[in-house]
């Protein structure tokens, strides 16, 4: 991806989540695709779609179920 589209995109989810700080890494993937980090972490993985001339962007996120809250944390209910 270029320079313009990873400064867009982050802007983008900066602004949709009221934040600054989400950031990307373009890391020269051979896919094209970059790793989203929030504050720091790695948090998941953008893909480039090109659909004859439509783009879109679509993120990837894994949640592992160790990092889940537990479920019989009180602030649950």
């Amino acid at each position: 991806m270029t320079r313009t589209e990873v400064m867009r995109l982050r802007k983008y989810l900066n602004d949709k989540f009221d934040s600054n700080k989400f950031d990307l890494d373009p890391g020269g993937q051979k896919d094209g695709s970059m790793e989203l980090h929030y504050n720091g972490e790695f948090i998941g993985v953008i893909y480039k779609d090109d659909d004859e001339g439509e783009i879109s962007y679509a993120v990837n996120m894994a949640i592992l179920e160790e990092d889940l809250p537990s479920a019989a944390d009180a602030s649950l209910i």
